[in-house]
C-alpha cells in the first residue's frame, strides 16, 4: 500500500491511499479458498467443485468483498502507521469505479484529536452546600401522603361546597342544543376546587345537593385540542348522583400500615431518607458545576469541529423534539433560532470539557470495570420486552459505539468522584431554597461537559437572562463525558468503496373532560367513569378527555 499525506492543517489531515491489485487479487483467492469446499454444484462432489467454476459464479461478489476488506486493512494501517487518534470517523472514499486487475485509490479525511494539555488539578477548590432534614420538611410530605388517601364520607341532603366531591352524570351539547361526540359520561367524581376541570365548570356544582338536575354553560378554551369545540360556548346537562365531604385525614400508624409499613416511625424514616437523597443529588449538582467551570476555565485548547458539530447536532435535534411540545411550537423555535451561537459554544465547551476529563481518567486510572459495564448493559436492556432484550445485549456488546455511550455517564462520575476526593473541600449548611437558587443563578452553573445522552435535570443559560427557551439549556448542558474518543471504537468504513455484493447483504376520577389525548375530544378514559368529556385541565398519562 502507497500512502500521500495531502493535507496536514490543525487537526484535519487528508491522505491518499493506493492498493494494489496484487493485494486485492490475494484476498479474492483467500475468500475462493475459504468457501469452494462449502459449495455445492450438480455433478460435483460436495466440496469438490473446482476453483474456476466458484470464481465464475460468485466472482463479483468476491471481488466486492475483497475490495472491501482491503480499503478496510488500509484505513487501519494508515491509523497505525502515522499514529493518528481520530476525532470521529474517517470519510473514506474511492476515486473512481474500481476494475478488476487495476489498483484501487482512495480517499481518506478525518480530524485528530488535540494535545490536550495536563490538566491542572491540584488547586481546585469547592463549597460543599449541605441542607439538614427539617422536621418540618418530612411533617409536609406526610400531609401529602395524607390528602393523596382521603376519605370521602356521604353528605346526604347538604349541598355541595368548596373541597367536597359531587358525583355526577352529564351530556354536552354545543350553542344549538346537539350533544357532540364523547360529550356523556356516568359517574364522574368531581372534587369543587381540584382545578381538574376547565374553568367554571366545579364552580357551577357549589350548591347541588343530591338527586338535584342541573345544567351549567361552559365555554372550551381558545386552545382546547378538539378544534371543533375550542372557544365555543357549550352547556352540559347534569345529574348529581351524590355529595360527599373530605373526612380528616390521620397521620398515624394505621396510614403507614395502608401503605405496607409496620409503623407511623417506619414511613417517617424512609421520607427523610428520600428527603436527604434529594439534598445529596442537588449539593452534587451545584458542586460538580463548581468543578466544570473551574476546569473550563484553566483549560483552552483547540477541539476538532466535527465533534463540536456532532455535539451541537444532537443539542439542536433534542431542543427541537422539545419546541414541539411547546404551547406555540414556532415561537419556541424562532427563539432557539437566535440563541444558536450561544448552542454552538455550549457544544465547543461540552467536547472541551469532555476530552479533559477523558484525559484526566485515563492518566490517574479511572476506568469502568466489567461488572459495572455487564450491570449498564443490564440496566438498559430493562427497556425492551422479552424478545428484545438480548438481541440489545448482543448489539451492545458488537457496537463499540452503543457500548460506549452506556459506559460515558458512569465514567463522568467516577473521574468526578476523583476530583472530588483532590478537591479542598469547605462545608457549609444552607437552606434547600438557597441551594436550588445557586444552581439556577448564572455563577452556580457549569456550561456543561462533552457527552452522549443521559440525564438532564438541570443546567444554566449560558450567561443570559432566564427565558424559557433559555432555560432549555439546562436539558443539554449536563452530560457525561465519554472515556474515548468515538473514532477509535470502531473501523472506519468507505463511503462508496465497496458496496454489498448482489444477494447479500383524559379524564380522571376528579375530572370532567378535559383536553383530548390524541384524536379523542371527550371520550372516557379506559377503566374510569364516562367523564371522559367534560371539560376538564390538565391530562394526565393515558387520559383521553379533553383538558383545558
Amino acid at each position: 500500500m502507497q500512502t500521500v499525506e495531502t493535507l496536514n492543517e490543525g487537526l484535519k489531515r487528508a491522505y491518499t491511499l493506493t492498493i494494489t491489485a496484487k493485494d486485492i487479487e490475494g484476498k479474492v483467492d483467500a475468500e475462493l479458498k475459504r468457501i469452494a469446499p462449502q459449495m455445492k454444484m450438480p455433478g460435483f462432489r460436495p466440496g469438490k467443485v473446482p476453483a474456476n467454476l466458484v470464481r465464475k459464479m460468485h466472482g463479483p461478489a468476491l471481488l466486492q468483498d475483497a475490495l472491501n476488506t482491503a480499503l478496510q486493512e488500509g484505513v487501519q494501517s494508515l491509523i497505525a502507521e502515522q499514529n493518528l487518534r481520530p476525532a470521529m470517523q474517517p470519510q473514506v472514499e474511492l476515486v473512481g469505479d474500481y476494475e478488476e486487475g487495476k489498483d484501487a485509490t482512495l480517499n481518506v479525511t478525518l480530524e485528530v484529536l488535540p494535545t490536550v494539555p495536563t490538566p491542572a488539578i491540584d488547586a481546585l477548590k469547592l463549597d460543599r452546600l449541605t441542607v439538614p432534614v427539617a422536621d418540618e420538611a418530612v411533617d409536609e410530605q406526610l400531609q401529602k401522603f395524607a390528602d393523596q388517601q382521603k376519605r370521602w364520607d356521604d353528605a346526604g341532603d347538604k349541598a355541595a361546597e368548596q373541597g367536597d366531591q359531587v358525583t355526577v352524570d352529564f351530556v354536552g351539547k354545543t350553542a344549538d342544543g346537539v350533544a357532540f361526540e364523547g360529550g356523556s359520561g356516568e359517574d364522574m367524581a368531581v372534587e369543587i376546587g381540584g382545578g381538574r376541570l376547565i374553568p367554571g365548570f366545579e364552580d357551577q356544582l357549589v350548591g347541588v345537593k343530591a338527586g338535584e338536575e342541573k345544567q351549567i354553560s361552559v365555554t372550551f378554551p381558545e386552545d382546547y385540542p378538539a378544534k371543533d369545540l375550542a372557544g365555543q360556548p357549550a352547556t352540559f346537562d347534569l345529574t348529581i348522583k351524590s355529595v360527599k365531604t373530605a373526612g380528616e385525614a390521620k397521620i398515624d400508624d394505621e396510614m403507614a400500615k395502608n401503605l405496607g409499613l409496620e409503623s407511623l416511625e417506619q414511613l417517617r424514616g424512609l421520607l427523610k431518607g428520600q428527603i436527604e437523597q434529594e439534598h445529596n443529588g442537588l449539593t452534587r449538582t451545584y458542586m460538580k458545576r463548581k468543578l466544570l467551570d473551574q476546569l473550563a476555565d484553566g483549560h483552552d485548547f483547540e477541539v476538532p469541529p466535527s465533534m463540536v458539530e456532532a455535539e451541537f447536532s444532537q443539542i439542536w435535534a433534542q431542543l427541537e423534539h422539545e419546541a414541539t411540545h411547546e404551547e406555540d411550537p414556532e415561537a419556541a423555535k424562532a427563539e432557539m433560532e437566535k440563541e444558536r451561537d450561544d448552542y454552538k459554544k455550549i457544544a465547543e465547551r461540552r467536547v472541551r470539557l469532555g476530552l479533559l476529563l477523558s484525559e484526566i481518567g485515563q492518566a490517574n486510572g479511572v476506568e469502568v470495570t466489567a461488572q459495572e459495564m455487564n450491570r449498564l448493559i443490564a440496566q438498559a436492556a430493562q427497556q425492551y420486552g422479552p424478545e428484545d432484550r438480548q438481541r440489545f445485549i448482543q448489539y451492545v456488546q458488537q457496537e463499540p459505539m452503543a457500548a460506549a455511550q452506556l459506559r460515558a455517564p458512569l465514567y463522568e462520575d467516577k473521574v468526578v468522584d476523583f476530583l472530588f476526593g483532590k478537591a479542598e473541600i469547605t462545608d457549609r449548611e444552607t437552606t434547600r431554597e438557597e441551594l436550588e437558587a445557586a444552581i439556577e443563578s448564572e455563577d452556580g452553573f457549569a456550561t456543561g461537559t462533552h457527552v452522549h445522552n443521559h440525564d438532564h435535570d438541570h443546567d444554566h443559560d449560558h450567561g443570559a437572562k432566564k427565558s424559557k427557551a433559555k432555560a432549555k439549556k439546562a436539558d443539554v448542558t449536563e452530560d457525561a463525558a465519554s472515556d474515548e474518543p468515538a473514532a477509535e471504537k470502531k473501523p472506519a468504513r468507505a463511503k462508496k468503496a465497496a458496496a454489498p455484493a448482489e444477494g447479500e447483504a383524559e379524564v380522571t376520577e376528579e375530572a370532567a373532560p378535559k383536553k383530548p389525548r390524541a384524536k379523542k375530544a371527550a371520550a372516557p378514559a379506559e377503566g374510569e367513569a364516562d367523564a371522559a368529556d367534560a371539560p376538564a385541565k390538565k391530562p394526565r398519562a393515558k387520559k383521553a378527555a379533553p383538558t383545558e
